[in-house]
């Protein structure tokens, strides 16, 4: 399959880390390779990019970028980012720090259109969200449509895919189960459709959010962000920045809350009258409000509307 992704923010998220020839820079989400390509030309052949990625159409795609341009600085790691500090152990030196890291939480166009997989609701394909199709994932989707009782799978639809008709799309698709399994996506699209009708003031296809919330369950990507922040901040040197490109309410809750409490010198709660937690603040917010990305990039690429971006600099 021909690769090819546009990156959402580049110009943003490349001002935001300011990169310099001889730098080292972390891609924890390789995708099309837009950010590591960037990055790789900006820190030279002195400097050095780590790239992570699950999808094995990512990482072939980048090696014939790499092989075609002759680049050398840059190694790349099939791997969960939620490992992060244990690959960059076993990739370089005790002790080495990086001057910033990345990761661009978004779907890459690519995987929408594998056909082999359940990503998109365009046309009937397995029901298989995984980022990697080789045992990397927590649990199956068809799993968590046939298997999840009926208040878990509310709380995926309603937590992760923000839908309204959480509860009853739950309880149709287990009706709907009991005969045979849930195995396709045309499947899942067809009792969506008896649920929820779409509403001609929104834009997305009701579909949108439930195969959002499965692919975010399958991965269990919310968890996998939450182990990531930490060991991205203690990876990176000091003043090095920490770039998060998120396009869900719950990612960006998880960034901001994070980059609140690693900001402040004491997380006691307002009824303690003295500070007991000792806690130090580690980074410096740099962006009061996520950046959005421009009416000129959103008109051209529809997956940058939902996008925003945080920064975050280690003190």
């Amino acid at each position: 399959m021909d690769y090819q992704h546009t990156p959402v923010m580049m110009k943003e998220v490349l001002a935001g880390l300011n990169p310099k020839s001889g730098q080292s820079f972390v891609d924890c989400t390789l995708g099309g390779a837009g950010y590591t390509l960037a990055l790789s030309r900006l820190v030279g052949p002195t400097g050095k990019i780590l790239a992570l990625d699950l999808d094995d159409l990512a990482l072939e795609h980048a090696r014939e970028m790499m092989a075609a341009e002759n680049i050398k600085n840059i190694i790349l790691v099939q791997d969960n980012f939620r490992n992060l500090q244990k690959i960059v152990a076993d990739n370089f030196p005790e002790d080495f720090k990086f001057d910033g890291v990345v990761l661009d939480l978004g779907l890459s166009s690519v995987q929408l259109a594998d056909d082999t997989r359940g990503f998109s609701f365009q046309g009937d394909r397995p029901l298989d969200m995984a980022f990697n199709q080789e045992g990397h994932t927590a649990v199956a989707t068809t799993t968590i449509v046939n298997r999840y009782p009926l208040d878990r799978l509310t709380y995926v639809f309603r937590v992760y895919g923000e839908e309204p008709k959480a509860y009853a799309l739950a309880k149709k698709i287990i009706e709907r189960r009991k005969g045979n399994w849930i195995r396709t996506t045309g499947q899942l699209l067809e009792i969506i459709s008896e649920v929820i009708k779409p509403n001609p003031r929104v834009k997305i296809n009701p579909a949108t959010r439930v195969f959002q919330a499965l692919r975010m369950e399958t991965n269990k990507e919310l968890e996998a962000l939450a182990e990531v922040l930490p060991a991205a901040k203690n990876i990176l040197k000091s003043e090095g920045k920490i770039a998060v490109v998120s396009f869900h309410s719950g990612e960006d809750r998880i960034v901001k809350d994070y980059f609140k409490i690693e900001s402040q010198d004491c997380i006691c709660p307002p009824s303690v009258p003295l500070c007991v937690c000792g806690h130090q603040a580690t980074l410096k917010i740099l962006t009061k409000k996520p950046i959005p990305a421009s009416e000129i990039e959103s008109n051209l690429n529809p997956r940058a509307r939902s996008a925003k971006l945080r920064l975050a600099q280690k003190i």
